[in-house]
This record gives C-alpha cells, structure tokens and sequence, in this order.
C-alpha cells in the first residue's frame, strides 16, 4: 500500500530522543533536540515489508507520531509551530543496527533503507487533535510492546517546528518523526510490527509491516557488524547488558589498598601523578571500585551561566547519564569555595546505581550526603549552591580532577587514603603486583612485631630472601580476583 502523503516530500526529518520513558533506557538526557535525516525513499505504507538484508540480525521497530507539515514554515516563534501542522499519523522508525557503525552519527544507511519509514494508514487533521493529548501504541505479533503519551515530551511538537525552522524551511508535505517511546527493540523475520496513534476519539488506525528476510549486501562497501555495543543499543530494555567492568578485576582492584596501587603505578609503571589529591571521604570506611564518568565545570560568568546553568544543564545530565558501577568525576578546578553537589543529586546518583563521586569542589548537604549508602570523595564542604564559582558546562570529556587527568572509562578506586585512577590495560598487572607488595608488606610486619630492625627488611632485601619464600609456603593462597 502507498503511503499516505500522496506526493513525496522534501525531506524526513527524525527526532533522537524525546518521551522521558526512552530517555531513562538510553541514559541519558539531552539539553536540546537533536535531529537526523531519512531519505524520502525509505517512506512506505500499511502492509509494505520490512525487509532484513540477510546477513544482518539487528532490525528494529520504533513507533512514533509523525507530523506531515501543511505550510512553509521559516524562523517561525514556538507559539506558531503548531499552526504550521496539517496531519499527524503513525510511523515506524526501522533501523538495522548492524550497520550504524558505517554511517556514525548519520544513521544513512543504518535507517534511511528503502522502506524503513512506514507511515499510516490514516492521516488525522492537526486542527481536530490536542498534540500533548496523543497516545501512541506499539504491538510485536499482538503483543503490546510500547504504550505512552505525548503529555510529558521533553520537546511539545510545536517546539520541534520552531527549532528546525530557524535555519532550516520547512516545506509543506515534509515529514518530522518526533520520537519513540520505551519497549522499542529488535524484529526478526515473520515478526509483525503495528502502530496506532489516537487521542481517545479519532485514530491513524494500526500501521501493520511484517518482516521479511531479503537479498545479502553486495561486498563493495561496509557489511553488517553486530557488535555487543550495537545489540545493547538495539534490545533497548529488553536486553542485559553485562557489567561496564569485568567483576574479577573489580574483586581485584577491591582486594588491595589504594596505597599500593599508587606506589605501584609509580614504581612499575612510571605514572607518579594518577592520585586524585586533596579530596576525602564522606565514608571512608567504605572502599570505592568503579568507572569514571565526567562533568567539567567552568568559572563562573554571569551571562554564560543563565545560558547553561539552568533547567537540565551539564551537571543534572550527568546524574541522569549515569550507568550502574560508574564514578562520576567532575573537575571543579580545586575550588573549593562552592557546593558542587548537594544531597537530591546524590541521592540521585545512588538511584542511577552510581559506585562513587568525586569532586575537587566543594559539597552541600554533607551531613545528608554522608548517610547515603554512597562514597563521596570531595575537596571540601561549602553552603552554597550553584551559581556562586561554577558553570555547569559538559560532560564525557577528559578532566582534570584534583591535579589527575581523568578520561572516561578509567577505572578509580578509593578508600580511606583517597582516590587514585587506573588505566584499564594495566589493571590486571596492577592486582597481580599490588597483591605481591601487599604480601611481602604482611611478611614485614609480622617481622617488626617480632623486634627485628627494618635494616634489609623494608624493603624487602636478599638477606631475608630465603625467609621470605618459606613464609609464603606456609601461607593461605590469595584471595584475589578469583574466576
């Protein structure tokens, strides 16, 4: 069946996230809309296949409300957007996963295959339709997999028209899928995809697609790679990502002081700057074991903080961002002269599933925060509240944090001596030589408590070599990281 428009458009326009439901799945909030393109060839109809080219395994359905523009639309106000709607309908916004990675960021060929945007059946005047009073549903072979309203957008559609009009014009017939809900996943061959819009009186009717399995891709250009980033991006909730760290080096790393893992990146590895300095506990009886996650803050200007201080900026969507097993790290420049954190986003973090946060700054609330369940390291504690040194400005970058240089996906750990960062490729070395460090350490000590001198003792030099194997012998294994 054709799809409904009736001429093809100038262009499809795609929304990356919007419904609140799919921003907690994706973990992360955006401050601004952000957009990509399908090509008008990818637009079908109610009954048109959905074709998996064979070889891939990654297709996925996304049910979304579309708007089909009436009017031309340039640099028109948020108050005007809707005006500039004629018709709202159902879509499906497929893509194949397997091949994101050949167009990054653009999604060309990951979503803009022919038939990739089924739209339909029906089309419902925008005039006669609430646009936060919408309800869009998603069905997998009967089964209900998406159900949310258009009531609680982070962008109200009017918004969407606005922003795309100030640099773009908008043509009438053009197209704008504005988001998907939670529940979308992957589709396999025979599966059946509809989606219905309706606001309780009028509907789309259901969009139905089935999917088919279709030709190999010719080898003259990128093939399909299902990778296991690309199979947690695609299941959505409906796929178990593994632990962002390997559960026998976090035991490992867990197992041994922050100490000696700073005396050996030095001694072994030649890395005498990797402790975060100046900063403590707000538990420190509690070890920290985790991946770092990072927020830089900026000084403070008055003018660029009404722009990025407020509503969801950099520091809220770096709580929200926020991945279970994670330290979030925020460079405050060592100023410890305002709060960086207060107890609600701590709480916040604790709920995201944080291990740790660290701060060079100051924090709030630290009465609060130190009951939490939740190791916070920080240089200071100070009473106030944003605003005062700080810009919020943007996260998953590298900074610097308590004079160390922090990339995200460094591994820190911390105890009650503070915190130090591990590269991920020397972890497994670094449990290995800690443990030996920590074992010979256990020798010297029981040593000194028996009166012998510290002279070729500590370190440990060849005159206690022999000592020293026999103690081991008799000596419990390890009880380190264990498979």
């Amino acid at each position: 069946m054709p799809h409904p428009l009736g001429t093809t458009p100038s262009k499809v326009i795609a929304l990356h996230l919007n419904f609140p439901s799919r921003v907690r799945e994706r973990g992360r909030v955006p401050a601004h809309p952000s957009y990509f393109l399908k090509p008008p060839s990818s637009l079908a109809g109610s009954g048109d296949a959905l074709v998996r080219p064979e070889g891939c395994e990654l297709l996925t359905f996304e049910g979304e409300v579309a708007l089909v523009i009436g009017t031309r639309a340039r640099q028109v106000p948020p108050e005007e957007g809707w005006v500039h709607v004629a018709y709202v309908t159902a879509a499906n916004d497929v893509g194949v996963y397997d091949l994101r990675h050949a167009d990054r960021g653009s999604n060309l060929r990951s979503k803009g295959a022919d038939g990739y945007t089924p739209l339909g059946p029906r089309l419902l005047d925008a005039r006669r339709v609430d646009p936060a009073g919408l309800r869009l549903r998603t069905w997998v072979n009967g089964e209900l997999a998406q159900d949310d309203s258009t009531d609680t957008l982070l962008f109200p559609f009017e918004q969407l028209v606005a922003d795309l009009s100030r640099l773009i014009t908008l043509e009438p017939g053009d197209v704008i899928l504005t988001g998907t809900p939670a529940g979308a996943s992957v589709i396999s061959p025979g599966d059946t995809v509809e989606v219905e819009v309706d606001d309780g009186l009028q509907s789309t009717g259901r969009l139905c697609n089935r999917v088919i399995v279709g030709d190999p891709l010719a080898a003259y250009g990128a093939m399909p790679a299902a990778t296991p980033a690309e199979r947690e991006a695609a299941y959505g909730s409906a796929y178990e990502p593994g632990p962002l760290l390997d559960p026998r080096i976090a035991r490992g790393l867990a197992s041994v002081a922050v100490a000696t893992l700073s005396a050996q990146l030095r001694a072994t590895h030649g890395l005498p700057h990797m402790s975060i300095d100046g900063v403590r506990s707000t538990r420190p009886g509690q070890r920290m074991v985790g991946v770092a996650a990072t927020l830089r803050y900026l000084p403070l200007r008055e003018d660029l903080f009404r722009r990025h201080g407020g509503g969801m900026n950099a520091q809220k969507r770096a709580i929200e961002e926020l991945r279970p097993g994670q330290v979030l790290v925020m460079d405050a420049r060592r100023d410890i002269t305002a709060g960086t954190l207060g107890d609600i986003l701590a709480l916040r973090a604790l709920r995201r599933g944080a291990a740790g946060v660290v701060t060079d700054g100051a924090i709030r609330d630290s009465a609060q925060i130190s009951e939490l369940d939740l190791p916070v390291y920080r240089g200071g504690d100070h009473p106030s509240v944003l605003g005062r040194r700080h810009v919020p400005w943007d996260t998953g970058v590298p900074v610097a944090c308590g004079g160390a240089l922090i990339q995200p996906g460094d591994l820190l750990v911390g105890d009650a001596d503070g915190v130090v960062v591990v590269p991920p490729e020397l972890s497994e070395r670094l449990i290995a030589d800690s443990a030996e460090q920590e074992r010979q350490e256990r020798f010297i000590t029981e040593q000194v408590r028996a009166g012998r001198s510290v002279d070729g003792l500590y370190p440990l030099g060849p005159v206690w070599h022999d000592g020293y194997e026999r103690w081991c012998a008799e000596q419990a294994p390890w009880p380190g990281p264990q498979e």
